[in-house]
């Protein structure tokens, strides 16, 4: 079962009031979202790999390209690389780089930025590095696979990839590019800035990192001289708020503007508000069962057969998960590059057995 991640949009069973109570206690320029970001560990780009702190970054940074939020087919579209050309081997991806954009520091940025973003990110070798390292690129090479010339960016990549592949990569997390200069005024030994990093940003995104608190919130102030369109809100705060019943009674009370993580029943019990709008967005994330490959019964290709028409898959979509997830029977989630709409299991008893 999968919801698809939509970047710098994402609202998932979430719940946004519009009356004018909901408003009362911040100015209208400002919003307040309730959402469970326990999970961040570091907004660091080369080492974030959790929802909450990826959604973070997308709004801190821009990437070469980026996916298309309404294209469920993996779509990609340029950002900071305007176009890009492929060698007749297809070894070498050059792109080409927008010359009018500026970090939030001010210094403008450059295709060597995001060479070295790239190349950071492969030298660190944290959690994502796999996203890019898996192209030939290693703490050795980077240097000479991952160049800069101009506003033109090269790849040589170790073999041919297909290039829809490596451009869903580099719109990954991982693949944000970083101010350079204000990051390395910042390094501390040989972390390339991670520390620093992990609760400062240093991007060229439509909002700017102001505070982050763990497992309390995070506070973003929109960047005035962002080059693609002006930010909505001047601010956006953050709470971290576990439950969902506790995330509807602040919506309900007006001291929240979004709620993002309420169950069916409370989506149910404030639909009939009229000043409260129900909006859901795709996001990709699985819910999977895993077995124990310890197990020589489990390992039995039967037996995982057998186990997959014991799910019932539309009695979870409809009954706890409603509104949430949607049946997917595929390890990608719908909307990436890979993904199928193939849903071959249903519950079904007898068919197990005969498995």
């Amino acid at each position: 079962m999968t919801q698809r991640f939509s970047l710098r949009a994402a609202l998932l069973a979430s719940a946004i009031a519009f009356a004018p109570a909901a408003f009362a206690e911040t100015p209208a320029d400002v919003l307040v979202v309730a959402a469970q970001i326990d999970d961040i560990i570091s907004l660091d780009p080369a080492q974030a790999f959790e929802f909450s702190g990826i959604e973070v970054d997308n709004n801190l940074y821009d990437r070469l390209v980026d996916f298309d939020p309404l294209d469920l087919n993996a779509g990609i579209k340029p950002s900071i690389a305007q176009s890009w050309e492929i060698s007749e081997d297809g070894k070498t991806i050059v792109l080409t780089l927008r010359e009018d954009v500026k970090f939030q520091s001010g210094n403008p940025l450059r295709a060597e930025d995001a060479a070295w973003s790239l190349q950071r990110a492969v030298k660190l070798n944290l959690g994502p590095a796999f996203i890019l390292t898996q192209f030939g690129f290693t703490a050795e090479n980077a240097e000479q696979t991952i160049t800069a010339d101009g506003n033109k960016l090269t790849l040589q990549l170790d073999k041919p990839y297909a290039v829809s592949l490596v451009l869903n990569c580099l719109a990954n997390n991982v693949g944000n590019i970083i101010d350079k200069e204000t990051v390395l005024a910042n390094v501390q030994g040989d972390d390339y800035g991670n520390a620093w990093l992990s609760s400062n940003s240093a991007g060229s995104g439509p909002y700017s990192l102001t505070a982050w608190k763990p497992n309390e919130q995070v506070q973003l102030t929109a960047f005035e001289g962002y080059w693609g369109e002006a930010p909505a809100m001047k601010r956006v705060i953050v709470r971290n708020v576990q439950e969902s019943a506790a995330q509807r009674l602040l919506l309900e009370q007006g001291d929240i503007d979004i709620a993002r993580n309420l169950t069916p029943t409370d989506i149910e019990g404030v639909s009939a508000n009229e000043g409260i709008k129900i909006a859901t967005e795709p996001r990709g994330r699985i819910l999977y069962m895993g077995l124990s490959q310890k197990d020589p019964l489990l390992q039995k290709p039967e037996v995982i057969e057998a186990m997959k028409y014991l799910v019932d898959y539309q009695g979870i979509q409809d009954s706890f998960l409603k509104g949430i997830f949607k049946t997917h029977q595929n390890i990608v989630p719908e909307g990436y590059l890979g993904a199928s709409d193939e849903n071959p299991y249903s519950y079904d008893v007898e068919k197990a057995k005969r498995s």
